[in-house]
């Protein structure tokens, strides 16, 4: 049987490199948004509001695929609506689809909070030693990756099809409209100090910028996906899934503010955020835009100052093990400073920022 996709959030920074993907690999794609719009003219647009069930069947109603992606969430004011109105969306997905002839295999996409804990109880629990490693399993806080997970382990159970969580750190790829997006936030940042003078100085706490951190490429973590989704090693398991390289900021920092020609600012001492430090900045874009006629002027659109805030204020160390993959025979890796190059390229090549 051919394989047939359905990518939920297939406009975002995973689902889009996820779709581009298998797309290039001959699969047929289907992609579910809200207000479908993606970049690849090949995706098969679903349009649905995951939180309505009723709208979620019809929508998906007839859709026979064999794999399911999930990679999109909604953000609530705390973590138990998070958990509430992200646990229903998966229950809805897997009853409108969970019932197609041939699906096989649903994915699920989190991240390194299932150590760390939600953005409200953020490492306020006992977190594990690093670096990260499966088996350490949950903490004892509410946690919205629990409750998808529990949703997906029990529609797993009543419909027969396999299952594969994936945990990437920090998401580094291309992606426009994204609202946890460090890298594309981070070639913003530089802009706007290398077009107004201001220092480009790192944001993030003292422990984030002298100690050991990882990162996840997007398109490292398509091809985890693929991996899992179609590899019997991936099936009814939970992986870490990052570049495969380690760094300190301190080192990374210069190398990329060189990359816009300018110099890196020293370290302040202490986190200066980002979302206080640019909250007057949508102007100044905007000229920016118009000057050198860029594709995107909303800075609302580009910059996720908040999640870059959360990423680099961390106050303890992140660091996680792969060796779960690898044992199971996934070997790809990816360096960092190369998934940040790249991303830059390309963002210059689609006038998102100046050449």
């Amino acid at each position: 049987m051919s394989k047939t996709a359905l990518i939920v959030g297939a406009g975002g920074i995973v689902g889009g490199n996820l779709a581009e993907r298998l797309l290039d690999r001959g699969w047929t794609v289907h992609g579910l948004a809200r207000r479908p719009s993606f970049r690849r003219p090949e995706i098969r647009a679903v349009a649905a509001d995951l939180s309505k069930p009723e709208e979620t069947a019809a929508a998906l109603k007839g859709l026979d695929v064999s794999h399911v992606f999930i990679s999109a969430w909604s953000r609530q004011a705390t973590e138990a609506e998070n958990c509430r109105v992200n646990g229903e969306m998966v229950r809805n997905l897997l009853d409108a689809v969970g019932s197609a002839p041939n699906l096989q295999h649903v994915a699920l996409v989190t991240g390194l909070k299932h150590y760390l804990g939600p953005f409200e109880a953020y490492g306020a629990g006992a977190v594990p030693e690093t670096p990260f490693r499966e088996e350490q399993g949950r903490q004892p806080v509410e946690n919205f990756y629990y409750a998808q997970e529990d949703e997906l382990f029990a529609a797993s159970e009543r419909r027969g099809f396999t299952w594969s969580v994936h945990r990437p750190h920090t998401i580094i790829g291309y992606a426009v409209g994204n609202a946890m997006n460090m890298g594309v936030t981070l070639a913003v940042y530089a802009t706007l100090c290398r077009e107004t003078g201001l220092p480009f100085a790192f944001p993030g706490s003292p422990t984030q910028w002298s100690g050991l951190t990882d990162m996840t490429d997007a398109r490292l973590l398509a091809r985890h996906l693929e991996w899992a989704a179609t590899s019997d090693a991936g099936r009814n398991e939970d992986f870490n899934v990052v570049n495969g390289d380690v760094f300190r900021w301190n080192w990374l920092w210069p190398r990329l503010t060189a990359r816009f020609g300018i110099e890196a600012a020293p370290y302040p001492g202490e986190a200066r955020p980002l979302e206080r430090a640019m909250a007057e900045a949508g102007p100044i874009w905007s000229g920016i835009a118009e000057r050198h006629g860029l594709a995107e002027a909303d800075l609302t659109r580009l910059a996720s100052w908040w999640h870059t805030d959360a990423d680099l204020g961390r106050p303890m160390e992140a660091v996680t093990d792969m060796t779960k993959s690898r044992k199971a025979g996934f070997l790809d890796y990816q360096g960092t400073p190369d998934s940040f190059f790249d991303l830059f390229a390309r963002l210059k090549e689609d006038r998102i920022i100046p050449g």
